[in-house]
């Protein structure tokens, strides 16, 4: 009859009853031998169940029976059983193996361990449920980072302590390993270092979700403790945190300098991390949108002086890929920065634009235009952000193309101008904060640059010195003009063409214009094969001053 009541009464045993049975007879126990022997029936039944051994399984049951509480304190506990701290001491790997399992949080607030049970391991203790921790894998990007947030909002809510957050995080790396973010983070085996993959993360978190490019410390105090703040800033501002060596995160740009208190994600990480994201700021990079593909450049024919078509034909050369890579390769041996500058100037018209994309087109290279109307922004910081993010973008084009694009700074007058010296009014200063972060790009750039400008008197000495080709575009004489129109209009009779070259001291772009206005005539009103009497109206009208008839034609 007794071995019947005992059957009766273990089949009725559930969580909840366990746990009571426990936590009764805790009270002033001291965690004795007696105890563990009057507890040995719900301590069974709860290792049985959750496999847990019977320390884990008496400290879950009284962490269960104060989970109306948010903060829980071990002292609390120690009262309760009348132990000595160094008693809970010995308890505190179980503990941390609750927290591990997913039965605790743990927080650190007001210097001391405090501890919550989550509502969903009482919902399973109500439910005699075994508690299952939520699966993480599978997570989309975007949820990854959803799951990111909530980690680092708990931690500053003081609901989860730094290293509980440190390997939650790596919880969710480990169990989405089908993610690039997951496989580059663990591909520079970051998870080893948990403060430097805890501060990725926190600057990934920022630029996600808070659109946060220009983080300080304070932007960190919540998250990290006093202790590895203090390291992490005095890695950063002295250059040496793995991120920063590794090339991950970099300092912010202020007036062209870098500001120690001030960082960012590198426009690398931000590709390399964050690309299954398709965040707007790098999908949309307003200014380096203008790719031309050397496919899509038409080959014209170009008409230059014999010196200047010397001149190309050897940059041809040179940019002729083999060649490029073998000049390049020994100008590192030598010690020489191996990127390749060059600056065409000359009149408006004379083919300064149409010939880099003729050589990107002979080279096989593609062109980034660069539009300096978009790049500058009315927000004070904006317009050095964006060029600093332009040269970003250009290193990783250069890293991810077969051969080397070329980077076009096109009409370049306005910012490669001489800089504003004693510079007071916001505007100047942006000016010279641009221009000194292009000065500094130029001298470790790795790739290919050209620029044009109408105003080579007006440029600064400094980007003089950094442009190692320079070309002066010449207005054409008049055998190239003869050759551009009859380039231009094969219709045109050359004797025509001679008497319009001549004539008209115009440049290949103006000679462009009227042969579009021509054709346009042709479409509209049916016009014959062109003359030269059809032809000098146009000419006429192409100069706004034409008021002296023997200087029609020269550009001011």
């Amino acid at each position: 009859m007794e071995k019947v009541t005992k059957e009766k009464k273990s089949s009725k045993m559930d969580l909840l009853s366990a746990v009571e049975g426990i936590v009764g007879l805790a009270e002033n126990s001291q965690f004795s031998p007696e105890f563990y022997k009057k507890a040995s029936r719900y301590i069974k039944y709860l290792g049985t169940r959750l496999n847990l051994t019977q320390e884990q399984c008496v400290m879950l049951a009284l962490f269960i029976d104060n989970s109306y509480y948010s903060n829980i304190l071990c002292s609390d506990m120690m009262k309760y059983t009348g132990c000595r701290t160094t008693r809970i001491i010995r308890y505190m790997n179980d503990i941390d193996e609750l927290v591990r399992r997913g039965f605790l949080v743990r927080s650190c607030s007001h210097n001391s361990r405090r501890y919550r049970v989550p509502l969903d391991v009482v919902d399973a203790f109500k439910s005699n449920e075994v508690f299952s921790p939520k699966s993480y894998s599978g997570l989309s990007c975007h949820e990854l980072f959803g799951e990111f947030a909530s980690i680092i909002d708990s931690v500053a809510d003081d609901e989860m302590d730094y290293n509980t957050a440190v390997e939650h995080f790596k919880l969710l790396l480990d169990s989405n390993p089908q993610l690039l973010f997951v496989q580059k983070v663990c591909s520079r085996s970051l998870n080893k270092y948990d403060n430097e993959l805890a501060l990725l993360i926190m600057f990934c978190h920022l630029f996600v979700d808070d659109s946060d490019d220009y983080i300080g410390f304070h932007d960190l105090d919540d998250f990290f403790n006093k202790k590895i703040l203090r390291s992490i800033k005095s890695e950063l501002r002295n250059g040496d945190n793995i991120l920063q060596e590794e090339g991950l995160i970099e300092y912010c740009d202020e007036e062209g300098m870098g500001n120690r208190e001030r960082f960012r994600l590198t426009m690398n990480a931000k590709r390399e991390l964050l690309d299954e994201l398709n965040l707007p700021s790098l999908t949309e990079n307003k200014a380096c949108r203008n790719m031309v593909k050397t496919t899509d450049i038409k080959p014209r024919e170009l008409f230059y002086s014999s010196e200047i078509t010397h001149t190309i034909d050897d940059l041809a050369s040179l940019l002729d890929e083999s060649n490029y890579c073998d000049i390049r390769t020994r100008l590192q041996q030598q010690g020489f920065r191996c990127g390749f500058t060059c600056l065409f100037y000359g009149a408006p018209g004379t083919g300064k634009t149409e010939t880099a994309l003729q050589l990107a087109r002979r080279t096989g290279r593609d062109i980034m235009q660069v539009n300096f109307a978009e790049i500058k922004s009315c927000w004070v910081g904006e317009s050095e952000k964006n060029i600093k993010a332009l040269f970003d973008t250009y290193r990783q084009r250069v890293k991810e193309s077969k051969v080397v694009p070329i980077l076009l700074f096109n009409e370049a007058d306005a910012i490669i101008g001489k800089r504003r010296e004693g510079a007071e009014r916001a505007v100047d200063k942006m000016e010279n904060s641009i221009q000194n972060i292009i000065l500094q790009e130029m001298e470790t750039l790795d790739g290919i640059l050209i620029a044009t400008t109408n105003l080579a008197q007006n440029l600064d000495r400094a980007f003089e010195r950094r442009f190692l080709y320079k070309v002066r575009f010449d207005r054409p004489t008049v055998e190239a003009r003869v050759a551009i129109w009859r380039e231009m209009m094969p219709d045109l009779a050359p004797s025509d063409a001679s008497r319009l070259a001549e004539r008209y001291d115009f440049s290949g772009g103006q000679i462009e214009n009227i042969a579009r206005l021509y054709a346009i005539d042709a479409i509209i009103h049916g016009t014959a094969k062109p003359t030269y009497d059809q032809l000098a109206p146009h000419c006429d009208k192409e100069r706004l001053d034409n008021t002296t008839k023997n200087r029609i034609g020269f550009s001011s």
